[in-house]
Protein backbone atom coordinates (compact mmCIF):
# COMPACT_ATOMS: atom_id res chain seq x y z
CA UNK A 1 0.00 0.00 0.00
CA UNK A 2 0.96 3.99 -0.79
CA UNK A 3 2.42 5.54 2.83
CA UNK A 4 0.49 7.60 5.21
CA UNK A 5 -0.80 10.64 3.45
CA UNK A 6 -3.45 13.30 4.38
CA UNK A 7 -4.53 16.40 2.94
CA UNK A 8 -6.84 18.90 3.74
CA UNK A 9 -8.13 19.35 7.39
CA UNK A 10 -8.88 16.77 9.97
CA UNK A 11 -8.90 16.75 13.76
CA UNK A 12 -6.59 16.28 16.28
CA UNK A 13 -7.24 12.78 17.45
CA UNK A 14 -9.84 10.76 15.63
CA UNK A 15 -13.93 10.28 16.25
CA UNK A 16 -13.86 13.50 17.96
CA UNK A 17 -16.12 16.58 17.42
CA UNK A 18 -15.28 18.34 14.32
CA UNK A 19 -16.87 21.44 13.32
CA UNK A 20 -18.17 22.99 10.59
CA UNK A 21 -18.02 27.39 10.69
CA UNK A 22 -21.63 27.13 10.48
CA UNK A 23 -21.68 24.91 13.84
CA UNK A 24 -22.91 21.66 12.31
CA UNK A 25 -20.61 18.38 12.48
CA UNK A 26 -18.14 17.09 10.13
CA UNK A 27 -19.45 13.84 8.71
CA UNK A 28 -16.16 11.39 9.51
CA UNK A 29 -16.32 8.17 7.31
CA UNK A 30 -14.10 5.24 7.72
CA UNK A 31 -12.95 4.15 4.36
CA UNK A 32 -10.79 0.35 4.88
CA UNK A 33 -10.26 -2.77 3.67
CA UNK A 34 -10.34 -6.60 4.75
CA UNK A 35 -13.13 -5.29 7.42
CA UNK A 36 -10.69 -3.16 9.91
CA UNK A 37 -7.46 -4.89 9.53
CA UNK A 38 -5.88 -3.81 6.53
CA UNK A 39 -5.23 0.11 4.58
CA UNK A 40 -7.48 1.96 5.45
CA UNK A 41 -8.23 6.19 5.73
CA UNK A 42 -10.38 8.84 7.67
CA UNK A 43 -12.03 10.49 5.36
CA UNK A 44 -14.51 14.28 6.34
CA UNK A 45 -16.95 15.38 4.25
CA UNK A 46 -19.32 18.86 4.53
CA UNK A 47 -22.55 16.29 4.04
CA UNK A 48 -22.98 12.75 5.60
CA UNK A 49 -21.61 10.61 2.36
CA UNK A 50 -24.80 8.62 2.80
CA UNK A 51 -27.11 11.05 1.22
CA UNK A 52 -28.91 9.37 -2.19
CA UNK A 53 -31.83 11.02 -3.74
CA UNK A 54 -32.30 8.43 -6.38
CA UNK A 55 -31.11 5.06 -7.73
CA UNK A 56 -31.92 4.00 -11.68
CA UNK A 57 -32.25 0.75 -13.42
CA UNK A 58 -28.58 -1.43 -13.30
CA UNK A 59 -27.15 -1.99 -16.95
CA UNK A 60 -24.90 -5.34 -17.31
CA UNK A 61 -21.13 -4.79 -18.31
CA UNK A 62 -20.55 -8.52 -17.71
CA UNK A 63 -18.20 -10.32 -20.27
CA UNK A 64 -19.62 -11.69 -22.73
CA UNK A 65 -17.06 -14.81 -22.45
CA UNK A 66 -16.62 -16.77 -26.37
CA UNK A 67 -13.99 -19.32 -25.70
CA UNK A 68 -14.42 -20.55 -21.67
CA UNK A 69 -11.35 -23.09 -22.09
CA UNK A 70 -7.99 -22.07 -24.33
CA UNK A 71 -5.27 -23.78 -25.45
CA UNK A 72 -3.73 -21.71 -27.98
CA UNK A 73 -1.38 -18.67 -28.39
CA UNK A 74 -3.52 -15.56 -29.24
CA UNK A 75 -3.07 -12.31 -30.61
CA UNK A 76 -5.37 -9.31 -30.16
CA UNK A 77 -5.11 -6.24 -32.20
CA UNK A 78 -6.33 -3.72 -29.13
CA UNK A 79 -6.19 -0.74 -31.45
CA UNK A 80 -8.79 -2.11 -33.23
CA UNK A 81 -11.30 -1.31 -30.76
CA UNK A 82 -13.07 1.11 -31.49
CA UNK A 83 -13.21 4.36 -29.88
CA UNK A 84 -16.24 5.73 -28.73
CA UNK A 85 -17.52 9.09 -26.72
CA UNK A 86 -18.40 7.48 -23.33
CA UNK A 87 -16.13 6.65 -21.13
CA UNK A 88 -17.78 3.71 -19.06
CA UNK A 89 -19.14 2.70 -22.68
CA UNK A 90 -15.48 2.50 -24.18
CA UNK A 91 -13.97 -0.13 -21.62
CA UNK A 92 -14.38 -3.10 -23.58
CA UNK A 93 -13.34 -6.51 -21.75
CA UNK A 94 -10.78 -8.88 -23.70
CA UNK A 95 -9.84 -11.52 -21.01
CA UNK A 96 -11.46 -12.68 -17.93
CA UNK A 97 -11.26 -15.02 -14.81
CA UNK A 98 -12.36 -14.90 -11.93
CA UNK A 99 -9.46 -12.86 -10.05
CA UNK A 100 -9.33 -10.18 -12.64
CA UNK A 101 -10.31 -8.85 -16.26
CA UNK A 102 -8.48 -6.94 -18.97
CA UNK A 103 -10.20 -4.31 -20.64
CA UNK A 104 -8.97 -1.41 -23.61
CA UNK A 105 -10.71 1.82 -23.88
CA UNK A 106 -10.63 4.69 -25.73
CA UNK A 107 -12.57 7.32 -24.59
CA UNK A 108 -13.06 10.65 -26.44
CA UNK A 109 -14.45 12.85 -23.80
CA UNK A 110 -13.99 13.16 -20.20
CA UNK A 111 -17.16 11.44 -17.74
CA UNK A 112 -19.55 14.23 -17.11
CA UNK A 113 -20.72 11.84 -14.54
CA UNK A 114 -18.93 10.09 -11.56
CA UNK A 115 -17.26 6.67 -11.58
CA UNK A 116 -17.11 3.92 -8.54
CA UNK A 117 -16.13 0.31 -9.15
CA UNK A 118 -17.25 -1.71 -5.97
CA UNK A 119 -16.05 -4.91 -7.83
CA UNK A 120 -12.71 -4.49 -7.52
CA UNK A 121 -9.52 -2.23 -7.73
CA UNK A 122 -8.61 -0.53 -10.80
CA UNK A 123 -5.16 -0.24 -12.80
CA UNK A 124 -5.36 1.74 -15.48
CA UNK A 125 -2.76 2.28 -17.65
CA UNK A 126 -2.19 4.79 -19.93
CA UNK A 127 -0.64 4.53 -23.78
CA UNK A 128 -1.87 7.44 -25.29
CA UNK A 129 -3.65 10.87 -23.87
CA UNK A 130 -3.11 12.84 -20.96
CA UNK A 131 -5.54 14.52 -18.38
CA UNK A 132 -6.34 14.75 -14.82
CA UNK A 133 -7.52 12.15 -12.41
CA UNK A 134 -10.41 13.99 -9.38
CA UNK A 135 -11.35 12.38 -6.88
CA UNK A 136 -12.40 13.92 -3.25
CA UNK A 137 -8.55 12.73 -2.01
CA UNK A 138 -7.48 15.23 -4.49
CA UNK A 139 -6.43 15.42 -8.12
CA UNK A 140 -3.50 13.47 -9.85
CA UNK A 141 -2.36 15.07 -13.11
CA UNK A 142 -1.59 11.76 -15.73
CA UNK A 143 -0.04 11.29 -19.26
CA UNK A 144 1.71 8.53 -21.32
CA UNK A 145 3.14 5.52 -19.52
CA UNK A 146 1.56 6.01 -16.40
CA UNK A 147 -0.53 3.77 -13.81
CA UNK A 148 -3.52 5.33 -11.87
CA UNK A 149 -4.51 2.78 -9.53
CA UNK A 150 -7.79 3.43 -8.18
CA UNK A 151 -8.76 1.69 -5.10
CA UNK A 152 -11.87 -0.44 -4.36
CA UNK A 153 -14.98 1.89 -4.19
CA UNK A 154 -13.08 5.62 -4.37
CA UNK A 155 -15.58 7.58 -6.51
CA UNK A 156 -13.65 9.62 -9.32
CA UNK A 157 -13.56 11.35 -12.50
CA UNK A 158 -11.25 11.19 -15.46
CA UNK A 159 -10.88 14.86 -17.40
CA UNK A 160 -9.02 14.18 -21.21
CA UNK A 161 -6.78 16.86 -22.62
CA UNK A 162 -7.96 16.06 -26.11
CA UNK A 163 -10.01 12.58 -27.95
CA UNK A 164 -7.59 10.67 -28.54
CA UNK A 165 -7.01 8.14 -25.62
CA UNK A 166 -6.09 5.00 -25.24
CA UNK A 167 -5.99 2.76 -21.69
CA UNK A 168 -5.37 -0.59 -20.67
CA UNK A 169 -7.11 -1.51 -17.89
CA UNK A 170 -6.91 -3.84 -14.98
CA UNK A 171 -9.44 -4.70 -12.85
CA UNK A 172 -8.97 -6.76 -10.01
CA UNK A 173 -10.87 -8.74 -7.49
CA UNK A 174 -8.66 -8.27 -4.59
CA UNK A 175 -6.46 -5.22 -3.35
CA UNK A 176 -3.32 -4.45 -5.85
CA UNK A 177 -0.20 -4.27 -3.75
CA UNK A 178 3.68 -3.44 -3.98
CA UNK A 179 5.19 -6.86 -3.97
CA UNK A 180 6.28 -8.69 -0.96
CA UNK A 181 9.79 -8.83 -1.93
CA UNK A 182 10.43 -4.95 -2.05
CA UNK A 183 8.83 -4.13 1.27
CA UNK A 184 10.71 -4.27 4.65
CA UNK A 185 7.89 -5.56 7.65
CA UNK A 186 7.22 -1.86 8.68
CA UNK A 187 5.83 -1.83 5.04
CA UNK A 188 8.75 0.70 3.32
CA UNK A 189 9.75 0.00 -0.59
CA UNK A 190 13.33 -1.45 0.70
CA UNK A 191 16.54 -0.03 -1.14
CA UNK A 192 16.54 -2.99 -4.24
CA UNK A 193 12.71 -2.22 -5.43
CA UNK A 194 12.78 -1.19 -8.84
CA UNK A 195 10.92 2.25 -7.57
CA UNK A 196 10.62 3.93 -4.30
CA UNK A 197 7.80 6.38 -2.69
CA UNK A 198 9.51 9.36 -4.58
CA UNK A 199 8.09 7.96 -7.57
CA UNK A 200 4.52 7.94 -6.17
CA UNK A 201 2.22 10.87 -7.59
CA UNK A 202 -0.28 11.19 -4.47
CA UNK A 203 -3.53 13.62 -4.72
CA UNK A 204 -3.05 17.09 -4.45
CA UNK A 205 -5.09 20.13 -4.79
CA UNK A 206 -7.68 19.35 -2.42
CA UNK A 207 -11.33 21.32 -2.80
CA UNK A 208 -14.15 20.63 -0.73
CA UNK A 209 -17.06 21.15 -3.35
CA UNK A 210 -20.35 22.14 -0.62
CA UNK A 211 -22.57 22.03 -3.89
CA UNK A 212 -26.17 20.12 -3.40
CA UNK A 213 -28.12 19.25 -6.61
CA UNK A 214 -28.42 15.98 -8.23
CA UNK A 215 -25.10 14.58 -9.16
CA UNK A 216 -24.60 11.38 -11.31
CA UNK A 217 -22.42 8.62 -9.63
CA UNK A 218 -22.19 5.89 -11.93
CA UNK A 219 -21.49 2.51 -9.52
CA UNK A 220 -20.14 -1.13 -10.64
CA UNK A 221 -21.25 -3.94 -8.57
CA UNK A 222 -21.36 -7.54 -9.90
CA UNK A 223 -20.29 -6.31 -13.58
CA UNK A 224 -23.78 -4.25 -12.96
CA UNK A 225 -23.88 -0.29 -13.69
CA UNK A 226 -26.15 0.95 -10.84
CA UNK A 227 -27.04 4.73 -11.46
CA UNK A 228 -27.36 6.33 -8.23
CA UNK A 229 -28.14 10.23 -8.02
CA UNK A 230 -26.44 11.94 -4.67
CA UNK A 231 -27.84 15.18 -3.68
CA UNK A 232 -24.56 16.66 -3.18
CA UNK A 233 -20.88 16.37 -4.54
CA UNK A 234 -19.23 13.10 -3.94
CA UNK A 235 -16.68 15.56 -3.88
CA UNK A 236 -17.07 17.14 -0.44
CA UNK A 237 -13.95 16.17 1.72
CA UNK A 238 -12.59 18.57 3.59
CA UNK A 239 -9.71 16.63 4.64
CA UNK A 240 -8.13 13.07 4.85
CA UNK A 241 -5.44 10.90 6.43
CA UNK A 242 -4.52 7.40 5.31
CA UNK A 243 -3.03 4.83 3.21
CA UNK A 244 -6.11 3.97 0.95
CA UNK A 245 -6.18 6.84 -1.24
CA UNK A 246 -5.71 6.91 -5.75
CA UNK A 247 -1.78 7.77 -6.88
CA UNK A 248 0.03 7.25 -9.94
CA UNK A 249 3.35 5.45 -10.94
CA UNK A 250 5.03 6.33 -14.59
CA UNK A 251 6.52 2.66 -16.12
CA UNK A 252 9.26 5.38 -17.14
CA UNK A 253 9.78 6.08 -13.43
CA UNK A 254 10.61 1.84 -13.34
CA UNK A 255 14.39 1.20 -12.56
CA UNK A 256 15.11 -1.74 -14.57
CA UNK A 257 17.77 -4.96 -13.03
CA UNK A 258 19.85 -6.47 -15.02
CA UNK A 259 22.38 -8.75 -14.85
CA UNK A 260 25.33 -10.70 -16.90
CA UNK A 261 22.58 -13.17 -18.04
CA UNK A 262 19.64 -13.27 -18.77
CA UNK A 263 17.22 -12.55 -15.70
CA UNK A 264 13.66 -14.04 -16.07
CA UNK A 265 10.24 -11.83 -15.43
CA UNK A 266 10.08 -11.87 -12.15
CA UNK A 267 12.50 -9.15 -12.24
CA UNK A 268 9.81 -6.75 -14.39
CA UNK A 269 7.63 -6.96 -11.21
CA UNK A 270 5.30 -4.04 -10.33
CA UNK A 271 2.23 -4.83 -8.44
CA UNK A 272 0.98 -7.98 -7.24
CA UNK A 273 -2.46 -9.14 -6.06
CA UNK A 274 -4.50 -12.56 -5.49
CA UNK A 275 -3.67 -14.84 -8.11
CA UNK A 276 -1.61 -12.11 -10.67
CA UNK A 277 1.03 -10.26 -11.13
CA UNK A 278 1.58 -7.16 -13.20
CA UNK A 279 5.15 -6.47 -14.96
CA UNK A 280 6.78 -3.44 -16.49
CA UNK A 281 8.92 -4.33 -19.58
CA UNK A 282 11.36 -0.57 -20.02
CA UNK A 283 14.20 -0.06 -21.73
CA UNK A 284 16.99 -0.85 -20.56
CA UNK A 285 21.08 -2.77 -21.17
CA UNK A 286 21.32 -6.33 -22.21
CA UNK A 287 23.08 -8.91 -20.06
CA UNK A 288 26.89 -8.27 -20.34
CA UNK A 289 28.61 -11.82 -19.97
CA UNK A 290 30.48 -11.98 -22.87
CA UNK A 291 28.65 -15.42 -24.28
CA UNK A 292 25.03 -13.71 -23.15
CA UNK A 293 21.87 -14.35 -25.30
CA UNK A 294 19.96 -11.38 -24.39
CA UNK A 295 16.54 -13.02 -26.09
CA UNK A 296 14.56 -14.83 -23.18
CA UNK A 297 14.71 -18.61 -23.83
CA UNK A 298 11.70 -21.09 -24.54
CA UNK A 299 9.28 -21.59 -21.39
CA UNK A 300 6.49 -23.23 -20.44
CA UNK A 301 3.70 -22.08 -18.77
CA UNK A 302 2.56 -24.58 -16.19
CA UNK A 303 1.32 -22.07 -13.56
CA UNK A 304 0.07 -19.18 -15.17
CA UNK A 305 -1.65 -17.40 -18.37
CA UNK A 306 0.76 -14.84 -19.79
CA UNK A 307 -0.29 -11.56 -21.60
CA UNK A 308 1.55 -9.00 -23.15
CA UNK A 309 0.55 -5.78 -24.03
CA UNK A 310 3.01 -3.91 -26.23
CA UNK A 311 3.35 -0.05 -25.82
CA UNK A 312 6.44 1.26 -27.84
CA UNK A 313 9.94 0.09 -29.49
CA UNK A 314 11.16 -3.10 -31.07
CA UNK A 315 10.52 -5.66 -28.76
CA UNK A 316 13.75 -8.33 -29.24
CA UNK A 317 11.56 -11.55 -28.79
CA UNK A 318 8.84 -10.88 -31.44
CA UNK A 319 8.51 -9.99 -34.76
CA UNK A 320 5.61 -7.81 -36.38
CA UNK A 321 4.78 -6.24 -32.95
CA UNK A 322 2.49 -3.47 -33.61
CA UNK A 323 1.59 -1.08 -30.28
CA UNK A 324 -1.22 -1.82 -28.23
CA UNK A 325 -1.13 -5.41 -29.23
CA UNK A 326 -1.94 -8.21 -26.33
CA UNK A 327 -0.34 -11.59 -26.74
CA UNK A 328 -1.63 -14.43 -24.42
CA UNK A 329 0.44 -17.60 -24.10
CA UNK A 330 -2.16 -19.89 -22.18
CA UNK A 331 -0.61 -22.26 -18.90
CA UNK A 332 0.24 -25.92 -21.08
CA UNK A 333 2.20 -25.40 -24.00
CA UNK A 334 5.80 -23.67 -24.27
CA UNK A 335 6.49 -19.76 -25.61
CA UNK A 336 9.73 -18.56 -26.88
CA UNK A 337 11.12 -16.10 -28.88
CA UNK A 338 10.21 -16.39 -33.04
CA UNK A 339 12.41 -17.41 -35.22
CA UNK A 340 15.58 -15.40 -35.83
CA UNK A 341 15.01 -13.13 -32.79
CA UNK A 342 17.71 -15.19 -30.68
CA UNK A 343 20.90 -15.19 -33.08
CA UNK A 344 19.65 -11.27 -33.91
CA UNK A 345 19.93 -10.52 -30.07
CA UNK A 346 23.68 -11.64 -29.71
CA UNK A 347 25.98 -8.81 -28.98
CA UNK A 348 23.32 -6.54 -28.50
CA UNK A 349 23.62 -3.45 -26.39
CA UNK A 350 20.11 -2.33 -24.87
CA UNK A 351 16.39 -2.83 -25.67
CA UNK A 352 13.93 0.27 -25.88
CA UNK A 353 10.80 -2.02 -25.68
CA UNK A 354 8.05 -0.98 -23.57
CA UNK A 355 5.54 -3.13 -22.56
CA UNK A 356 3.04 -4.40 -19.57
CA UNK A 357 2.59 -8.25 -18.40
CA UNK A 358 -0.06 -9.35 -16.65
CA UNK A 359 0.36 -13.48 -15.33
CA UNK A 360 -2.36 -14.86 -14.35
CA UNK A 361 -2.61 -18.17 -12.11
CA UNK A 362 -5.89 -19.19 -13.16
CA UNK A 363 -6.58 -19.60 -17.00
CA UNK A 364 -7.81 -16.64 -18.65
CA UNK A 365 -11.36 -16.66 -20.60
CA UNK A 366 -11.70 -14.69 -24.27
CA UNK A 367 -14.50 -12.66 -24.46
CA UNK A 368 -16.42 -11.75 -27.74
CA UNK A 369 -14.80 -8.70 -28.48
CA UNK A 370 -11.63 -10.34 -28.02
CA UNK A 371 -11.81 -12.62 -30.79
CA UNK A 372 -13.30 -9.99 -32.87
CA UNK A 373 -9.89 -8.36 -33.01
CA UNK A 374 -7.74 -11.46 -33.25
CA UNK A 375 -5.10 -12.48 -35.54
CA UNK A 376 -5.66 -16.28 -35.87
CA UNK A 377 -2.65 -17.23 -37.24
CA UNK A 378 -1.09 -16.32 -34.22
CA UNK A 379 0.05 -19.64 -32.93
CA UNK A 380 1.98 -20.23 -36.46
CA UNK A 381 4.28 -17.37 -36.14
CA UNK A 382 6.85 -19.49 -34.60
CA UNK A 383 7.39 -21.93 -38.06
CA UNK A 384 10.66 -20.70 -39.55
CA UNK A 385 10.47 -18.81 -42.98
Amino acid sequence: MPPFHTLGTVPAKRHTVFRRPDGQLYSEELVSTEGFSEAYSLVYHHAPPTRVSAIGQPVSVEPKIALAKNMQHRSLLGFNVPAHDDYLASRTPLLVNADCAILVAAPRHSTPYFVKNADGDELIFVHEGSGTLRTGYGDIRFGYGDYLHLPKGVIYQLTFDTPDNRLLIVESYSSIRFPKRYLSKSGQLLEHSPFTERDLRRPTGLITHTDEGNFDVRIQKQHLIYPYTYAHHPFDFVGWDGCFYPYALSIHDFEPLTGRVHLPPPIHQTFEAHNFVVCSFVPRLYDYHPQAIPAPYNHSNVDSDEVLYYVDGDFMSRKSVTRGQLTLHPIGIPHGPHPGTVEKSIGAKETKELAVMVDTFRPLMLTEQAMGIEQPDYYRSWLAT
